[in-house]
């Protein structure tokens, strides 16, 4: 059985989902709190995630949408994603720098798959 693996928010989104650790980054890049040097980290990794793997929503342009499947997230696949969580870990730090709580969070089933490839699903929680 796969194990999937999520790094998000401990505070639900106004949307109902918890966000996940890049979406919590990139909102504290466009609210302008990032030093430098974690603009630097997240510009050079948000490229190398870009370029590592697929974004969902570049395939099925409706995956993420909330009419479609209201509270779709991310997970990866725990057996086949562990080059990609290794670097996670820079983004947790980023969000601990700026108070911003957050859990990793483990599960064979975390809902109804609505995408999937290699290294992750996208799934409309149970």
């Amino acid at each position: 059985m796969t194990t999937y693996v999520r790094f998000q928010g401990k505070t639900r989104h106004e949307d109902g989902f918890f966000p996940g650790v890049f979406w919590l980054v990139n909102r504290l890049a466009r609210d302008g709190v990032l030093t430098a040097e974690q603009e630097r980290f997240r510009r050079t990794n948000n490229a190398w995630y870009d370029a590592a793997y697929t974004t969902p929503s570049h395939v099925d342009p409706t995956v993420f949408d909330p009419t479609v499947n209201p509270g779709a997230v991310a997970w990866f696949k725990a057996d086949t994603a562990a080059h990609l969580v290794e670097r996670v870990d820079g983004y947790l730090e980023i969000l601990a720098a700026h108070g911003v709580a957050c859990e990793t969070v483990r599960s064979t089933d975390p809902g109804r798959v609505v995408y999937e490839d290699e290294h992750q699903v996208v799934v409309v929680p149970h």
